[in-house]
């Protein structure tokens, strides 16, 4: 099961290299990680999504984190229905016979196309990650140049939390 866990951590070097070595002591995959600052100065928010078959290994990876200085406050949305959302760039080979096709393709997508050539369209898309998939696998047989993803961000949903209240932190 794909666990999406989020650590809110202090805005300081080496907190990054920090939390993925947690993962490698541990054995486990990252799936996805997704970085970026919040409202709060200081405060940066990670979104970790890791492959953890059993509950309580969620759980301990919980409390490991908890255990590094620079971490706030952790929180578990696997079972919270997040509203999560990737965006990818994807550069494809785009002749003049195949360009019209992948523009019908990109607009059941809801995809942008952002940069046009010669020879390749670049288009972005945005949604669940199985949708950025599916693209993708449509795409295949007119040759991709380049894709970047990055990775799944979540945020939980709705009045489950109030949002205009800032996230409590533990204090250390």
């Amino acid at each position: 099961m794909i666990h999406t866990i989020i650590a809110y951590v202090e805005d300081k070097p080496g907190v990054l290299n920090r939390v993925a070595s947690l993962f490698r002591r541990r054995g486990f995959n990252i799936e996805s990680l997704a970085v970026g600052h919040t409202n709060m100065a200081g405060v940066s928010r990670m979104t970790i999504m890791v492959n953890a078959e059993e509950e309580n290994v969620a759980k301990r990876i919980e409390a490991n984190l908890y255990k590094l200085v620079n971490v706030l406050r952790v929180d578990d949305l696997t079972h919270k229905s997040p509203v999560a959302r990737e965006l990818a760039l994807i550069k494809v080979n785009a002749d003049s016979k195949t360009r019209s096709e992948i523009v019908q393709i990109a607009d059941i997508f809801r995809a942008n196309i952002v940069d046009t050539a010669s020879q390749t369209l670049i288009l972005e898309i945005s949604g669940a990650a199985e949708k950025v998939t599916r693209l993708l696998q449509m795409l295949e047989p007119f040759r991709i140049v380049e894709v970047q993803r990055t990775g799944v961000i979540a945020i939980q949903r709705g009045d489950d939390q109030d949002s205009s209240d800032p996230p409590m932190f533990e204090t250390k």
